[in-house]
């Protein structure tokens, strides 16, 4: 599945790669909906349609991502509330035990997320998963969301790499092709970023990965 002896960089995504993504889908679809509700005095039922609603109207864009964005338009503090909920972030399976293969085979290692730095910083203190990275990289600090294509322009002036040497792997499909298209060789998906919802059937056009021991390099 992955040619490693034509890598030379390794480009990691976050949520959903990394760390399981049931953390996120929780705490956007549920805490946050339910926390506004309460301070707004709002029934559940039209907090969920709002906040939906809100959240799905800025999708793709870097403020969908952005919790100073979200703090300002929603009246929460969205980086308290994350703190506060850090011990439901997990540790993908076999993710840990990749990352340290990984550490020892000699390769440029970056994180590539867009999740926001203070999103960043509550998940790495409590997963500890920052120590087998040369680079944490944030979209944040570009002001382009991994989407566009001038993320990896950025990224590539920041941290140069020969694309088509880097594997990505991401469990967003919008993101791989953005990637693809900047011309990363090895754009690789996950085939179940959120364990409380079922493996997807597949990701084409990208490969994906089920089980991290089966790719170690």
């Amino acid at each position: 599945m992955i040619d490693w002896q034509s890598v030379d960089t390794v480009l990691l995504d976050m949520d959903g790669t990394l760390l399981d993504l049931r953390f996120d889908n929780w705490f956007w679809q549920r805490h946050v909906p339910e926390a506004y509700a309460r301070q707004l005095g709002l029934p559940q039922d039209e907090a969920d349609r709002i906040i939906h609603d809100w959240i799905s109207s800025h999708q793709g864009t870097l403020n969908w991502y952005c919790l100073d964005f979200w703090t300002d338009e929603l009246g929460l503090e969205i980086a308290r509330l994350k703190s506060e909920a850090r011990d439901r972030i997990s540790v993908r399976p076999g993710a840990e035990r990749f990352l340290q293969r990984l550490q020892q085979s000699g390769k440029q290692i970056i994180m590539v997320t867009n999740a926001h730095r203070d999103a960043l910083d509550v998940k790495v203190a409590q997963t500890g998963i920052d120590q087998y990275f040369h680079e944490l990289v944030s979209s944040h600090d570009y002001g382009h969301p991994k989407e566009a294509q001038a993320f990896w322009q950025h990224l590539q002036r920041h941290l140069p790499f020969e694309p088509t040497r880097a594997l990505l792997v991401d469990d967003s499909l919008p993101v791989l092709h953005s990637a693809k298209l900047y011309g990363i060789g090895q754009p690789v998906s996950i085939l179940h970023p959120d364990s409380s919802l079922p493996k997807r059937e597949h990701t084409d056009p990208f490969v994906a990965i089920d089980d991290f021991d089966s790719v170690l390099p």
